[in-house]
C-alpha cells in the first residue's frame, strides 16, 4: 500500500480557510462539554448504547447452549469468575481509556505509540466483522417478512421439499422380541406383526425437518460448497440494502441520533424476551428444557474440565466485545468527569444477567418442541445459526398463533443485531473523525452513508449461494485470535509499558481519588491475572485449532488459505506501525524504541481545564500541525 500524505489535499496553491466554526455540526450541541467531538445527550444514551453493544445475538444464540452443554447451573460459577478475572477488567480499561482520551480506537494510542498497530488491527478487524454482521440481520429480516403469512412457510414440507423432508421421525429397524427370540426387523415388519420396538435399538431414517430444508433450500439457497458461489440470491441482497439504509438512518447524526434510537432497539429486545418466557412457560414440556438448560441437579463435575473453564471464559470475551475497538469509540463521548466505574459494572452484570433470562426464555419453548415431536430435549437444543435459524423456527411453527410467536423472535433478533451494528459503525466513524477532523464536520452524514455504502458492496459475496459460507469463514477467523492478539497486546501494553499505577492516576483525575484497598483488586487483575487468561485462551485456541467447516462440509484448502490471509491482514499492521514508528523517531535504536514506549506529547486530556499539573505540558492538539496531517504510514498520532 502506497503513502497516503494528504496535508495539501484540500488546497491549490494558495492556502484557504476551511475553518468550519460558523457552520452547525449535528454531532454537536451546544451544552455538550467537548464542542469539537461532542458528548452523548445524557447518561441514559450512553449507558444504552453500551448495553445494546454489548448484548447481541451470542447472548440468545450462544449462552444457552454452553450452559446446558458444560453442567447447567454449575456453569454460572465459572462463567462468574471469568467475569470478574478477565471481563470486568478489560471492560473498565478500555471505558477509562476512551473517557480519558476523548479519542477513538487508534488516536487513543497516542498513550503508547509504539503500539498504535494495535489500535489499527481493531478497527480492520470491527471493519471484517460489519460486514458479515449485517448479513446475519439480513436473514432476520428475511424471515420477520417471511413471518406474515397466516401459514409459516417452514411449517411442513411444501413444494420446495425433497424425499428426505420430515415433520417426524421416521424409524428405519429395530430389535423386537418374536416367539422368545430378539429379531432384528425393518419398522414395516415390526408393524404389521403387531410388535414393539426395543428401547434403545431404533435406528431413524436420515430425514431434515422442514424448518431445516427451508433454511437451506429457500431462504439460503445454498451451494454445495465454498467452491460454487452461484448468484447473488436477490431476495436477501434487498434485505442486506434494507438494514444498511436502517444503520445509516440511525447515525446519520453520529451519537446524536443513535443516542435516541437505542432507547427501542436495547429495551424492546427485553420485552419480547418475557414475552417469550411467559409463553413458553405456559406450554407441555417447557419444564423438561429449563431442566436441561439449568440442570435438575447441576453436574459440578463438570468444573474439572478445562474446557468448561475455556469455554466460560471465551464466551464472557465475545460478549462483552472487549478489544473490538468499540467500548473505546463509545466512551470517548462521555464527559470528562463521568463515572466510568460503576458504568462499566451495570452493563458487565445486565449483559451476564441477559444471558441468564434469555436461555429461560429459548429453552422453555424448546422443551416444548421436543415434548411435540416425542423427541429427547438434547435432540433439539443448537447454537449458532442452527438455533437462531432451524431449532427454534421449527419450535415456534408448533405453537398456536404461530406468525405471531415468529415474528416476534426475529424482531428481537433484529434489535439485538442492529444496536451492536450502530456502535461497530460509530466505531468506524469515531476512527475518521478523529484523522480528519475537519473533514467530518463539515461532511459527516456522506462519509457515514458512503462507509455504509461501501460496506454493503463488500458484503454482497456473503449474499451469494455460497454466502453463509463465507460469514462463517470471517467469524472463525477474523472473530478469533486477531481479537484475541489485540487484548493482550492492549492490557500489556497499558500495564507493563505505560505503568498500571500511572494509569490508575489518570483514572482517579475522572472519578476522584480512590484507596488502596479500592485498586487492590484491579491490581491484580490487571497486573497478573486477566493478562495470564488471555494468554492461556491464546495459546489453547491455536493449539486446538481445527479448519473450519459449515456442518459436515469442509472448506476446500484456498477457502481455509484465505482465513489465514484475512487474520494476517488484521494483525500484521501491529508490526508495521511500530517499525514505522522506530524509523520515524529520532536517536540510535535503544534510544527510538525508548522514545516510542513513552506517550506522545499530545497525549492527555482532551480539554485543556481538565489536564491539571499531570498534564499541563501537553501540546494542544489544535495547534498541532501533525493533527492535520493523516497518513497511512503514521496514522496522525
Amino acid at each position: 500500500m502506497g503513502m497516503l500524505s494528504l496535508p495539501g489535499f484540500f488546497s491549490c496553491g494558495k492556502k484557504k480557510d476551511f475553518s468550519l466554526s460558523n457552520e452547525k455540526d449535528a454531532h454537536v450541541s451546544d451544552t455538550d462539554e467537548n464542542s469539537e467531538r461532542g458528548n452523548w445527550s445524557n447518561k441514559g444514551d450512553y449507558l444504552l448504547s453500551m448495553v445494546g453493544y454489548a448484548v447481541g445475538l451470542g447472548n440468545v444464540w450462544r449462552f444457552p447452549y454452553l450452559t446446558y452443554q458444560n453442567g447447567g447451573g454449575a456453569f454460572l460459577i465459572p462463567y462468574t469468575l471469568m467475569l470478574a478475572l478477565a471481563g470486568l477488567p478489560l471492560f473498565f480499561m478500555e471505558c477509562s481509556l476512551g473517557q480519558f482520551a476523548s479519542l477513538g480506537p487508534i488516536s487513543v494510542w497516542r498513550i503508547l505509540p509504539l503500539f498504535q498497530g494495535v489500535g489499527v488491527t481493531m478497527v480492520i478487524i470491527s471493519t471484517f466483522v460489519t460486514i458479515y454482521y449485517n448479513v446475519i440481520i439480513a436473514y432476520a429480516l428475511y424471515y420477520l417478512f417471511a413471518s406474515f403469512q397466516k401459514v409459516l412457510p417452514w411449517s411442513d414440507c411444501f413444494s420446495w421439499a425433497d424425499q428426505f423432508c420430515s415433520k417426524t421421525r421416521l424409524v428405519n429397524d429395530c430389535n423386537a422380541t418374536l416367539d422368545g427370540e430378539t429379531i432384528h426387523a425393518n419398522y414395516t415388519f415390526i408393524t404389521s406383526n403387531n410388535l414393539t420396538c426395543i428401547n434403545g435399538t431404533i435406528n431413524y431414517k436420515p430425514v431434515q425437518f422442514p424448518s431445516e430444508q427451508y433454511w437451506n433450500k429457500v431462504a439460503l439457497q445454498r451451494s454445495s460448497g465454498l467452491d460454487e458461489t452461484g448468484n447473488i440470491v436477490w431476495y436477501l441482497a434487498l434485505c442486506l440494502l434494507l438494514s444498511w439504509m436502517i444503520v445509516g438512518a440511525a447515525l446519520f447524526k453520529g451519537i446524536k441520533s443513535s443516542g435516541k434510537v437505542v432507547y427501542f432497539t436495547a429495551l424492546f429486545p427485553y420485552v419480547i424476551l418475557l414475552i417469550l418466557l411467559v409463553r413458553g412457560a405456559t406450554l407441555e414440556g417447557a419444564l423438561n428444557g429449563i431442566e436441561y438448560y439449568i440442570g435438575r441437579q447441576s453436574n459440578i463435575t463438570k468444573l474439572m474440565e478445562a474446557e468448561v473453564w475455556k469455554d466460560a471464559a471465551t464466551q464472557i470475551f465475545y460478549s462483552l466485545s472487549v478489544a473490538w475497538g468499540g467500548l473505546v469509540a463509545l466512551s470517548s463521548y462521555n464527559r470528562f468527569h463521568n463515572n466510568c466505574y460503576s458504568d462499566a459494572i451495570l452493563v458487565c452484570v445486565i449483559n451476564c444477567a441477559t444471558s441468564v433470562f434469555a436461555g429461560f426464555a429459548i429453552f422453555s419453548i424448546l422443551g416444548h418442541m421436543a415434548f411435540v415431536s416425542e423427541r429427547h430435549v438434547s435432540e433439539v437444543v443448537d447454537s449458532g445459526f442452527d438455533l437462531a435459524f432451524v431449532a427454534y423456527p421449527e419450535a415456534l411453527s408448533k405453537l398456536p398463533v404461530s406468525p405471531l410467536w415468529s415474528f416476534l423472535f426475529f424482531f428481537m433478533l433484529l434489535l439485538l443485531g442492529l444496536d451492536s451494528q450502530f456502535a461497530t459503525i460509530e466505531t468506524l466513524t469515531t476512527t475518521i473523525q478523529d484523522i480528519y477532523p475537519k473533514v467530518m464536520k463539515k461532511l459527516r452524514v456522506p462519509i457515514t452513508l458512503g462507509v455504509c455504502i461501501l460496506l454493503f458492496l463488500l458484503g454482497l459475496i456473503c449474499v451469494t449461494q455460497a454466502g453463509i459460507y463465507w460469514v462463517n469463514l470471517i467469524d472463525h477467523f477474523c472473530a478469533g485470535w486477531g481479537i484475541l492478539i489485540a487484548a493482550v497486546l492492549e492490557i500489556i501494553g497499558i500495564v507493563y509499558i505505560y505503568g498500571g499505577n500511572r494509569f490508575i492516576e489518570d483514572i482517579e483525575m475522572m472519578i476522584g481519588k480512590k484507596s488502596c484497598l479500592f485498586w487492590l483488586w484491579w491490581r491484580i487483575c490487571w497486573f497478573f491475572i486477566t493478562p495470564v487468561l488471555l494468554m492461556a485462551i491464546l495459546v489453547w485456541s491455536l493449539v486446538t485449532f481445527s479448519p473450519p467447516t459449515y456442518g459436515s462440509v469442509p472448506y476446500p484448502v484456498w477457502g481455509t488459505a484465505v482465513g489465514w490471509c484475512m487474520i494476517i491482514f488484521c494483525v500484521i499492521w501491529i508490526p508495521i506501525v511500530a517499525v514505522l514508528k522506530i524509523i520515524k523517531a529520532e536517536g540510535n535504536l535503544c534510544q527510538r524504541i525508548a522514545s516510542c514506549c513513552r506517550p506522545a506529547a499530545n497525549w492527555g486530556p482532551y480539554l485543556e481545564r481538565h489536564r491539571g499539573e499531570r498534564y499541563s505540558h501537553v501540546v494542544d492538539p489544535k495547534k498541532e500541525k501533525e493533527h492535520e496531517i493523516p497518513t497511512v504510514s503514521g496514522f496522525v498520532y
